[in-house]
């Protein structure tokens, strides 16, 4: 029950985070934003987001594995890789754009997740609210 509640505490913590850091850079276009969406990706891994996202795929992936939570938040990080990976490519960084995509795959891939799927938590985000 502890080992779930920690579980559901750092889902949660990411979800907010990566939530309202993608939500401004998606409508500001604003690379500070968009460097904080990697960040909570990195505060995953325990590694500071300019070392974990510079990391190739299949290393990002070992340090999910590392990390004992990678089955538990495989989704989550594929999503916002993905969607970091949109909004680079708008910005015009195709590399960033590109690498992010390769890393999105490679943990979709490496822990059997659907990336065209939008974990629950983050279906508020498609919903206009004016």
């Amino acid at each position: 029950m502890l080992h779930k509640d920690y579980l559901l505490e750092v889902i949660n913590q990411f979800v907010d985070a990566v939530s309202e850091s993608l939500g401004l850079a998606r409508k500001d276009k604003d690379p500070g934003q968009v460097k904080e969406a990697e960040q909570a990706v990195a505060n995953l891994l325990d590694l500071d987001a300019e070392v974990a996202l510079k990391l190739a795929p299949t290393s990002l992936v070992q340090m999910l594995v590392l990390s004992g939570v990678g089955d538990a938040l495989a989704e989550y990080v594929v999503y916002a890789l993905r969607e970091v990976s949109k909004v680079y490519e708008e910005m015009g960084e195709i590399q960033l754009a590109e690498l992010r995509l390769a890393q999105a795959n490679q943990v979709a891939a490496s822990f059997n997740v659907d990336p065209l799927v939008v974990p629950h938590e983050f279906l508020e985000l498609y919903v206009d609210k004016d």
